[in-house]
């Protein structure tokens, strides 16, 4: 792989936890992240992880899927059980969709294929922790009965609190900001992941069907509508 030679000085406050048992991947993210002037933390299995992790108070994590005692998976369950909202991206060598559904689902944020050029691996750690920086933003989103409140990290449909996770609350603040206006997969994939995914990625979609359970349950109106061949909006029925 070839490493990165130059250094961004704005990176250098932020401490990342690097989980791999794979010698060889994790001293090289190790390099190249530190080249980037992150501060790494290490560890080669699930437990340790997990205990620096909640020790450490990183920004952003990156976390391999198998590992020993415990796996990537269950860490990202353990973490969210505990309300720790730390931005994850897991490494698979699995690439099925499947693989990717379940990471999401266990509360990652984002999921990173081996074997993986050094430049993604950067641009996706970079758009982690752009979407985790504090937001000033103090205006309350509206949408009929649906609101989001960017200061409280808090959404609700009427009277009922709807949980999100960091992605899933990126993307609906996004789709709220612009309301009745069709956004394409580009703008949203470059909006919340901060950079172009491949084409065929599924993550958009994954996250779309998330909101859509959380924010439509029952009988509560449409909000979020698909435009065939174009993209999505947020607009009243």
């Amino acid at each position: 792989m070839k490493v990165p030679s130059n250094k961004t000085a704005s990176n250098k406050t932020f401490k990342l936890v690097v989980a791999e048992d794979d010698p060889a991947v994790r001293n090289a993210v190790q390099r190249v992240l530190e080249l980037e002037g992150y501060t790494v933390v290490v560890t080669k299995d699930g437990v340790a992880a997990l205990d620096a992790i909640l020790s450490n108070t990183p920004d952003a994590i990156v976390m391999d899927v198998m590992m020993p005692f415990s796996d990537g998976l269950s860490v990202c369950r353990e973490l969210r059980r505990r309300a720790n909202r730390t931005p994850i991206l897991l490494l698979t060598a699995r690439h099925e969709i499947g693989d990717r559904v379940a990471g999401l689902d266990a509360g990652a944020d984002d999921y990173l294929v081996k074997p993986f050029s050094i430049d993604e691996l950067l641009a996706r750690v970079r758009a982690l922790l752009r979407r985790n920086a504090p937001n000033t933003t103090s205006t309350i989103l509206q949408l009929a009965d649906l609101s989001l409140d960017p200061t409280r990290h808090e959404v609700r449909r009427g009277l009922r609190i709807v949980d999100l996770t960091k992605t899933e609350f990126d993307l609906l603040q996004v789709l709220l900001e612009q309301t009745g206006i069709v956004l394409s997969r580009e703008y949203l994939y470059e909006h919340i992941w901060g950079f172009d995914f491949e084409t065929n990625s599924k993550s958009l979609d994954v996250y779309i069907g998330y909101l859509r359970r959380k924010i439509e349950q029952d009988d509560e109106t449409k909000l979020l509508h698909t435009v065939r061949g174009v993209g999505y909006v947020v607009r009243a029925s």
